[in-house]
């Protein structure tokens, strides 16, 4: 069963990473119509407003928020426009309503594949207009971790507002991590979901829960600022006790999890008295999103088919 599982969760993430696949999916209203009804569980909604309400919701029950409006890999100048003014509305809104949320963005989305300049261009735009909110640069394949890391260092410097995402499945990570905390920004750790090459990554299981620990334990020494970005119990209880033996600023750090996957546990941790954080994603692009949220536990696929035929 075990061997089956890691086999259906690396047929998943190749699926996730699949562009024309994607667009089919995308662009056929009949298989769009269903396959969003198992997105639904992890989307915050199609459009910023039905997303806003569900942060102010969360906001209100206590939680820290993060919205992103997904997509990635635009290939014209106008598509990047298009999402960089989605995000500055997503600046304003949380301003506006005083939401206790960052942004969130792939560098992608707003031009990065087209052409370094005009991605840095956008970001600074919209960490400009999110008036001291953190915007978070995530994580993406590793044929663009090189330029997302130039990119960020090079903006970090200008912006106090921007952090990272570091995925602790890469051998690359040990050494981009020390670049890293040499920023100012918040450093969010993520196990990575990202299909990678022969060598470049850690397998699942206890090596990389073990390397995952090690990147916070380090971050916490450093009092650096960081983000637990992992729904991993054993990981999250592994992190408790961690800050109970050093003793971290609360404002320095958060446990952070993807909206409708085990969120249980993210109460459970705000009850108990940490810092919590809900990451809501929404837009129509939601092919990649819901490919890698199964294959996170590709079980899942038998609850999608369940709310694919129970939805009306």
């Amino acid at each position: 069963m075990e061997q089956l599982l890691i086999a259906g969760a690396a047929a998943l993430r190749k699926a996730a990473l699949n562009e024309d696949a994607k667009a089919y999916v995308l662009n056929n209203e009949v298989l769009y119509r269903f396959m969003k009804k198992a997105a639904e569980r992890y989307i915050g909604g199609e459009n910023l407003t039905e997303t806003v309400e569900k942060v102010r919701i969360s906001t209100n029950e206590g939680f820290k928020c993060s919205m992103e409006y997904m997509g990635e890999s635009t290939r014209s100048i106008e598509e990047a426009d298009k999402a960089t003014d989605e995000f500055l509305k997503i600046c304003h809104v949380i301003n506006q309503k005083d939401l206790n949320s960052t942004v969130s963005l792939d560098l992608s989305h707003i031009g990065l594949e087209i052409s370094e300049g005009l991605c840095y261009e956008n970001l600074s735009k919209i960490c400009e207009i999110a008036k001291g909110k953190e915007v978070i640069i995530s994580a993406e394949g590793t044929e663009r971790t090189d330029r997302i890391l130039k990119l960020y260092q090079k903006a970090s410097k200008e912006f106090s507002n921007l952090s990272i995402t570091l995925q602790a499945y890469l051998y690359r990570t040990a050494d981009d991590f020390e670049a890293m905390c040499k920023e100012r920004g918040r450093i969010r750790i993520v196990k990575g979901a990202f299909e990678t090459a022969k060598g470049l990554s850690i397998p699942r299981g206890e090596a990389l829960n073990e390397q995952y620990l090690y990147y916070v334990e380090r971050l916490f020494s450093k009092g650096h600022l960081c983000s637990i970005a992992t729904h991993h119990h054993e990981i999250q209880q592994e992190v408790k006790k961690l800050i109970e033996q050093l003793n971290p600023k609360k404002e320095s750090y958060e446990f952070e999890s993807l909206f409708g996957i085990q969120t249980e546990q993210l109460v459970k941790l705000k009850a108990e008295g940490y810092p919590t954080k809900l990451y809501f994603v929404y837009g129509h692009e939601w092919y990649l999103y819901l490919c890698n949220r199964l294959a996170e536990y590709p079980l899942n696929l038998f609850r999608a088919l369940q709310d694919i035929v129970d939805s009306k």
